[in-house]
């Protein structure tokens, strides 16, 4: 494990939940952390909302547009590809700026940290043990379930001139970003979990808390 600066022990001691969108991350992590009394970091909440600062001021330095890509731009202008390959690019930066906030943690017991930008290559370097990290990736039909079921996973972000092209190039996105990370995960022997909708979230947060238990008894402990 490198040495990486980690003020209060929060960076070594945490829990990682990665994946695709739309697996149950967000779930699975509070319903454990309702059970052993953890703290849970939700990624996608600080990016999309504590981060724009700093967005802005990378966008500055590097000489960018300062405002957001318009949302055909971003939804419907590229090929699913493209979006992929420009997401995954972004992670290094944006897994930079949740570290930040992770280190500005001090529990006594571990915190789980879930979110689709904390990619395996980039956690792993990390850990003390890869029993410290899972992937969540769900399948062609769980995916096709959340769409249903979830009104966000559903709607875009912003309104679009194509709305039908602009969700189907979402969904080719983030199929390949799952991809990519059960791939890497794999590569990296962390461990990967598919999310069929055969069982329910309970089911599979008592399997990522079995796979997280040496930590979580300790927790019970504290």
């Amino acid at each position: 494990m490198p040495d990486v600066w980690d003020p209060h022990g929060s960076l070594h001691r945490a829990l990682w939940i990665g994946g695709g969108q739309w697996s149950g991350k967000t779930t699975v992590a509070e319903l454990i952390a309702g059970q052993y009394g953890l703290t849970v970091y939700h990624y996608d909440y600080h990016d999309a909302r504590g981060h724009q600062d700093r967005r802005i001021a990378r966008r500055v330095a590097l000489g960018e547009p300062v405002e957001d890509p318009a949302p055909d731009r971003v939804w419907s202008d590229r090929t699913p590809e493209e979006m992929a390959a420009e997401t995954l690019a972004g992670f290094p930066v944006r897994f930079e700026w949740a570290l930040d906030d992770l280190r500005a943690l001090f529990t006594g017991r571990p915190a789980i940290a879930e979110g689709w930008g904390l990619r395996p290559e980039l956690v792993a370097p990390l850990l003390d043990s890869l029993r410290r990290m899972v992937v969540l990736v769900p399948t062609e039909d769980f995916r096709r379930h959340q769409l249903r079921t979830l009104p966000r996973a559903g709607t875009l972000p912003a309104p679009v001139a194509d709305p039908a092209r602009a969700q189907a190039n979402r969904l080719a996105r983030d199929r390949l970003v799952a991809e990519d990370a059960a791939r890497n995960a794999r590569r990296l022997g962390i461990r990967v979990i598919e999310v069929d909708g055969t069982r329910d979230a309970v089911a599979v947060a008592a399997e990522v808390a079995e796979h997280f238990a040496p930590y979580l008894g300790a927790a019970t402990d504290a």
